[in-house]
C-alpha cells in the first residue's frame, strides 16, 4: 500500500453522483438541497463523475459521454461555473463530508484543448492518426505517457483541483504508468496532504488481453503502491457470472478469500453491487427480500462501500451516460432505512484492522462471512434468494442479538435458522 494510506478509509461510504442525471436541473447548485439526505445515509465522501466539458467530435448520444473530456482545467458549462462548483464543495464540507472528482487520464475527446495545443502528447496508430490502443472507443483518443511534458501538464492539473477537492477517482488507472501515479501522488501531497486516491483498475480479462497485445496494464498488486483504494474488478467477472447464475456462490467467496490472502495487510478494495458502468443490482435481483440480503452483504464486505445514486430506491434502470435521464426516486421501493441501519452497525463494529473470511452454502445460496478483530468476532449470514434456511455458523451455541433486525436468534448444534432476512451476529472477545 501507499505508505501514508489511512486504514480508516476501509470503514467509509462513498456516494457516486452523475451531475447531469441527479436532479431535473442537472446542475451543481441543484445538488445542494439534496446534501442533507445524502449525508443521512452515512455518506463520508461524495464522488462526482467527470465535471469537465465534454467533447463534441465523435460524441455518443445527443449529449456525449462525460469520460470524453475536452478540458482538464474547467467545468462543464451545462453544470454551472467553477464558482458554482466551489460553492457545492463548501456546502459538502459544512456537512462533514469530503469530495472526490473523476480524473480521466488515459484519453481525451478528439477535439480536446490538449490535442489542439499538444498533439505530441497523444498516441498515434500505424496510420499516423490519433486513436486508441484498445478496441473501438470512437469518442476518445489515447494519451502517450512516453512524453515527460505530458506528465508535468497532468500533475499541474491535479495540483489545481487538489486545492479544491479531497480526492480523485482515476478512470482506467491501470492503463496509465504506475510511475506517473506515484509521482503525481507525491506532488499533490504538497497541496493536499490528505488527498484520497481511488483507482479504477480494469477487469482481469481486459488486463490480460492488453498485455497479450503488447500494451501496458498495471497489476492490482502494483497499483497499491500509489493508490489508497482499488476497484474489485479483479474478481468482478466472477461476481457477474454469479448474478447470471453461471457460477456457484462459493466461486465468488473463494475469490474474496484470495484477495484477503494475496494483497497487503491494509489493502482496500472498493465494494459495490452496481456503478455507472454496471447494471443496476435491482435489475439482476428484482425480489426485495433477496435484494435486502445482497445489500446487507455489501456493507459487511471488507473495504470501502460504494453506493451509486438511485441504488437506495432500488431503481432497476441504469441511466444512460450519453443522455439526460434523471434518477428515479418514485420506484415505490426504498432501501434508505436499511442502509442507515447498516451504516450505523458497520461504524460500530468494524475497523480498518479487521481480517475477513467467507464461505458459501451453494445448495441454499447462502453466504456466511466473518470479520475478526481483537475485540469481537462478527458473523454475517445472507440468504441471497431471500429464502428460509438452516445454516451452519462458526459460533458457539447460545442466544444472539441480530444487529440488523434487532431480533434474538439462537445457535443450536452449530446451526442458526434464517427466516429470509439477513443476520449479523457478534461474539465479543
Amino acid at each position: 500500500m501507499a505508505r501514508d494510506t489511512d486504514r480508516s478509509l476501509q470503514t467509509k461510504l462513498i456516494y457516486s453522483v452523475y451531475v447531469r442525471s441527479h436532479t431535473p436541473e442537472g446542475t451543481f447548485r441543484a445538488i445542494i438541497p439534496d446534501l442533507d439526505r445524502i449525508r443521512s445515509l452515512g455518506t463520508d465522501i461524495i464522488w462526482f463523475m467527470p465535471i469537465h466539458p465534454i467533447g463534441v467530435e465523435g460524441k455518443k448520444g445527443s449529449l456525449g459521454c462525460p469520460y470524453a473530456n475536452r478540458d482538464y482545467r474547467s467545468v462543464n458549462p451545462a453544470y454551472g461555473t467553477l464558482d458554482d462548483f466551489r460553492e457545492l464543495v463548501n456546502e459538502i464540507h459544512k456537512r462533514g463530508m469530503k469530495v472526490m472528482i473523476d480524473v480521466v487520464y488515459n484519453h481525451t475527446s478528439p477535439d480536446s484543448n490538449l490535442y489542439r495545443e499538444h498533439p505530441e502528447f497523444f498516441y498515434h496508430g500505424p496510420d499516423g492518426k490519433p486513436g486508441n490502443r484498445y478496441g473501438d472507443w470512437a469518442d476518445v483518443i489515447d494519451l502517450d505517457y512516453a512524453n515527460p511534458a505530458l506528465w508535468d501538464y497532468q500533475i499541474e492539473s491535479l495540483r489545481f483541483w487538489a486545492g479544491i477537492v479531497d480526492g480523485f477517482r482515476c478512470d482506467v488507472a491501470s492503463l496509465v504508468p504506475l510511475d506517473f501515479w506515484k509521482k503525481a501522488r507525491t506532488a499533490v501531497k504538497q497541496v493536499n496532504p490528505g488527498c484520497i486516491w481511488l483507482a479504477e483498475t480494469v477487469h482481469l480479462s481486459f488486463a490480460c488481453k492488453a498485455r497479450r497485445l503488447g500494451f501496458r496494464a498495471m497489476r492490482d498488486t502494483e497499483g497499491f503502491d500509489a493508490f489508497d483504494i482499488e476497484y474489485d474488478y479483479d474478481i468482478r467477472e466472477v461476481f457477474d457470472k454469479l448474478l447470471q447464475k453461471k457460477t456457484p456462490l462459493s466461486h465468488w467467496t473463494d475469490m474474496l478469500n484470495m484477495q484477503e490472502g494475496l494483497y497487503p495487510d491494509n489493502y482496500n478494495k472498493l465494494r459495490c453491487l452496481e456503478n455507472h458502468d454496471q447494471p443496476r443490482i435491482a435489475s439482476a435481483v428484482p425480489d426485495m427480500e433477496a435484494l435486502v440480503n445482497w445489500t446487507a452483504m455489501l456493507y459487511f464486505l471488507k473495504g470501502t462501500t460504494l453506493l451509486y445514486a438511485g441504488q437506495e430506491w432500488a431503481d432497476p434502470h441504469q441511466p444512460s451516460l450519453f443522455e439526460k435521464e434523471t434518477v428515479n426516486r418514485e420506484t415505490g421501493r426504498n432501501l434508505t432505512p436499511l442502509m442507515k441501519k447498516l451504516r450505523a452497525v458497520r461504524a460500530e463494529l468494524f475497523t480498518g484492522e479487521d481480517s475477513f473470511w467467507a464461505s458459501a452454502d451453494d445448495a441454499r445460496h447462502v453466504a456466511v462471512m466473518e470479520r475478526f478483530s481483537s475485540a469481537r468476532h462478527c458473523v454475517g449470514v445472507f440468504t441471497l434468494r431471500g429464502e428460509t434456511a438452516s445454516v451452519r455458523v462458526p459460533l458457539p451455541d447460545g442466544a444472539y442479538e441480530n444487529r440488523i433486525g434487532g431480533n434474538t436468534v439462537r445457535v443450536r448444534d452449530g446451526k442458526v435458522f434464517c427466516d429470509g432476512t439477513p443476520l449479523l451476529l457478534v461474539e465479543e472477545r
